[in-house]
């Protein structure tokens, strides 16, 4: 079992920053792929980015420029860094993580967190 938590969300204004961190505990294999996928309300829960153990990384094309995802393999921990914030990106973020092979697809993710908000104020 892998257990997530993700923290560093919160209310910031358009063009601002924020850092989300995902702590992961349990057994977490090398084979894993760590991700972030957001949830709007009244939306699907969409791809945000992924990264590879050997520290390969994917992001969605909306948050490319702005978002950059990284790990820390010693800490079992991921992070977003987020900037220029636009208020459509205000949503609740997820952690997973898995033997993933498409990244983009949340349904292949095997253990979640229970999200942060993220609120972007115009």
């Amino acid at each position: 079992q892998v257990q997530l938590v993700e923290s560093g969300g919160g209310l910031v204004q358009a063009g601002g920053s924020l850092r989300l961190s995902c702590a992961a505990s349990g057994r977490i294999l090398s084979t894993y792929v760590m991700g972030w996928f957001r949830q709007a309300p009244g939306k699907e829960r969409e791809f945000v980015a992924a990264i590879r153990w050997s520290g390969g990384t994917y992001h969605a094309d909306s948050v490319k420029g702005r978002f950059t995802i990284s790990r820390d393999n010693a800490k079992n921990t991921m992070y977003l860094q987020m900037n220029s914030l636009k208020p459509e990106d205000t949503a609740v973020y997820y952690c997973a993580t898995g033997v993933v092979n498409a990244v983009r697809v949340a349904g292949g993710y095997d253990y979640w967190g229970q999200g942060t908000q993220v609120t972007v104020s115009s």
